[in-house]
């Protein structure tokens, strides 16, 4: 798969690395050895995944003479935080559209990704209710620019159309070079299922390379069959921009829509066991509206026998709406005990692998 082909800024200098979670294994009963791909080390303010996603829309944008971005994303989001920090870094002027997907959530002078806003120059920023249509709104902001002799370029929530997925093509390569360099052949792959960019990317990278990995999208946003088509279509997409011939078989896309309830960025019972859990056994950060929620997803999974060998969880990012699941009461959020979390990490052990 030829992605020399397409502009890229080449944001991603190094391939991130894949880490074996040996306490985290045995704390899940040690039958499934768990790696993660950090790509939560990813270059770009604060980093995360969207910088894959990101070096190849802000290339198309550059290539067709833009000088203002717009893009959309939740209160918080950490996609707005890496793109208008990657166009800050090119000089382009960037505009955000906020969807306020939790009532009363946006706070304009909150502190994360809300404060990152404000530090790194945003030009202006666009707050909608949740539910909101965020292409016909970021066009809206678009044709104010126009009307100015602005040159704007939209990218879509979460860098995810067939340009930016093409990151995770990318992506899927990557891991198919560290499995050799490794010497390790990984039996499942899990991914966060959001706005689909990244599954979709890394499923196509998958297929295209015939791969033969079974993967697994956590969905944290909708139901999983409304994901799994979505997901699917654009796995398509990337895939005929690739070159033609190639198709996705549908049974290759695979979205578990169980994890994400009571909704989108509010705190559940196995988010918050899985943040504590990877934190106090690897010292490693879940954000609590992606990575939590997909680890979660993984954790279920392996419990249930679902992944029972080498199972690969990837990495997003770090702040994104912290302040938005704060927002929620701290009395209604669950909790994991210390007797809890102590019966977990004395688990007895058994040998198989989850990556």
């Amino acid at each position: 798969m030829n992605l020399a082909q397409f502009p890229r800024r080449g944001y991603v200098k190094t391939p991130t690395p894949i880490e074996f979670l040996p306490n985290f294994s045995k704390a899940l009963g040690g039958k499934v050895n768990v790696y993660i791909k950090r790509d939560d080390l990813l270059p770009g303010c604060s980093g995360g995944n969207k910088t894959r996603k990101l070096d190849f829309c802000i290339a198309d944008a550059l290539e067709k003479g833009a000088d203002t971005i717009i893009t959309c994303g939740a209160v918080q989001s950490n996609h707005c935080r890496l793109t208008l920090s990657w166009a800050v870094h090119e000089g382009l002027d960037c505009h955000l559209v906020l969807e306020e997907r939790v009532p009363g959530s946006y706070k304009e002078d909150a502190s994360g990704n809300n404060f990152l806003f404000q530090l790194l120059g945003v030009k202006s920023i666009t707050v909608v209710p949740g539910g909101s249509p965020m292409l016909a709104e970021m066009e809206k902001v678009a044709e104010k620019l126009r009307a100015e002799g602005k040159k704007p370029y939209i990218i879509p929530g979460g860098a995810s159309n067939e340009i930016g997925a093409l990151g995770y093509v990318g992506c899927a390569q990557e891991i198919m070079q560290q499995m050799f360099d490794m010497g390790i052949n990984f039996d499942h792959v899990v991914v966060p299922s959001g706005s689909s960019g990244t599954h979709a990317g890394m499923i196509a990278g998958f297929v295209g390379n015939n791969m033969n990995i079974p993967m697994s999208g956590i969905d944290v946003s909708r139901p999983g069959e409304v994901q799994q088509e979505i997901v699917y279509n654009l796995a398509q997409k990337v895939l005929d921009k690739l070159g033609p011939g190639m198709q996705m078989p549908k049974d290759k896309v695979v979205c578990y829509g169980d994890y994400y309830l009571p909704g989108y960025s509010l705190p559940n019972d196995g988010m918050i066991e899985a943040v504590k859990l990877l934190a106090q056994t690897e010292a490693i950060l879940l954000d609590p509206v992606y990575s939590g929620k997909a680890f979660a997803g993984m954790i279920d999974l392996i419990r249930k026998g679902v992944e029972q060998v080498m199972t690969a969880y990837i990495a997003e990012a770090g702040l994104e709406d912290v302040q938005e699941t704060a927002s929620e009461d701290p009395e209604a959020a669950p909790e994991l005990s210390p007797r809890e979390l102590d019966a977990l990490l004395t688990e007895e052990t058994d040998e198989d692998q989850t990556l």
